[in-house]
């Protein structure tokens, strides 16, 4: 490894763009690699076993492009798979990502905070930590959102069709005042407009890109990896799905 090496992120597919647009506002001068798996998305409606196998595939591919440190741009294969593969790769550096439950929590004197999140995150143990940590703070509902990442992973990020799925699955809550909603996937930033929008605008958004990118420029910082080049970084862009469509779709994205 060496300084100028990129920083490599993944994700089930589009979502961690949000993540990678973060990492490149913060760390401008690094090098990047982005792979999304899109042909196995969602991640957060599989079994654990098989997000710990994707999981494994997409570190070894980055590993083979030369990447520096690792950014598992997905809070399902963090909850997952983050332990073993920390365990199998000591030497390098790997970030990953969870839900900013707790700025959501400190926002306010005892907030209602709604956590959105695949299936599979809040079934995890991490998850229950998070939450339990903050019982007496807060009162903090779990929101399961499976078909949300489809809707993204396909290019709906705003119109009729979004906003029909949000506000059947925000009707629950409709009469309950809600003080934050944490965006507990990665691909939800993507449509942070249209969950705001569901939400009347009465409600503040959290997510936590900015906060994994902090975290990866200490990690960096302490393994004496920064890229110290006084010029902009390149990224290259790798998707499973290998259609123009999903790489148009990842570039809309990352300029959106």
């Amino acid at each position: 490894m060496n300084k100028n090496d990129p920083i490599a992120v993944f994700d089930s597919g589009v979502g961690g763009i949000s993540v990678l647009k973060e990492l490149m506002k913060l760390l401008p001068n690094e090098n990047y690699i982005y792979l999304g798996d899109s042909k196995n998305a969602p991640y957060g409606t599989k079994s654990a076993e098989e997000i710990i196998k994707l999981s494994n595939d997409d570190v070894t591919f980055l590993l083979e492009k030369g990447a520096k440190a690792i950014v598992i741009a997905c809070n399902t294969a963090t909850s997952v798979a983050a332990k073993g593969l920390r365990e199998k790769y000591p030497d390098i550096p790997i970030i990953g990502i969870e839900p900013a439950v707790k700025p959501a929590v400190l926002y306010k004197i005892h907030p209602t905070v709604i956590v959105m999140a695949t299936p599979l995150t809040l079934k995890q143990d991490k998850f229950d930590e998070l939450a339990r940590k903050y019982d007496n703070d807060a009162n903090i509902i779990a929101l399961p959102c499976p078909d949300l990442v489809k809707y993204i992973e396909r290019g709906i990020v705003e119109g009729p069709e979004l906003d029909k799925h949000l506000e059947e699955l925000f009707s629950p809550f409709r009469y309950l005042k809600v003080d934050s909603v944490v965006l507990g996937c990665t691909h939800y930033p993507h449509i942070k407009e249209a969950v705001n929008k569901a939400f009347g605008y009465r409600a503040t958004i959290f997510d936590g890109g900015s906060g994994t990118a902090r975290e990866t420029k200490r990690r960096l910082e302490e393994k004496g990896l920064l890229n110290d080049s006084a010029q902009k970084g390149e990224l290259r862009m790798f998707n499973t799905l290998g259609t123009q469509e999903i790489m148009d779709l990842s570039y809309f994205l990352l300029n959106r």
